[in-house]
């Protein structure tokens, strides 16, 4: 069981690093690639829609967001691409922790939230 979830977990590191060279292919449709920077994005963000630290329903989000936009993604993908940023991905070294990304991560969250609070407050 444990192996499983290892290989699973390696694959899906996999595909959000494939996910990340995809959608800076000029072959991928305008919508996958907004789409796949978001999932890639929110997969490598330092900040969760629900903090880790709650018991279950932190790790859920992750468990649940990142693989149901992966799968939703892949398939807006064509085929060829897909298996084209695939092999460069395992190739490639796994992609490592960055801190200016996780900063500029966390300011788009901030200014996201900042429009929303905005938005609403109108």
């Amino acid at each position: 069981m444990r192996a499983r979830l290892r290989r699973w977990a390696a694959l899906l590191q996999r595909d959000v690093h494939a996910l990340w060279l995809a959608a800076r292919d000029p072959r991928t449709p305008w919508y996958a690639k907004w789409l796949a920077l978001a999932i890639a994005a929110y997969a490598v963000s330092p900040i969760d829609l629900i903090p880790d630290f709650i018991p279950l329903l932190g790790l859920l989000d992750d468990l649940l967001i990142v693989p149901i936009g992966l799968w939703i993604v892949l398939r807006m993908i064509p085929t060829q691409v897909l298996d084209e940023h695939r092999a460069a991905a395992r190739s490639l070294p796994p992609m490592a922790a960055n801190n200016k990304a996780a900063f500029v991560i966390a300011l788009l969250w901030l200014g996201c939230t900042a429009a929303l609070v905005l938005w609403w407050m109108d």
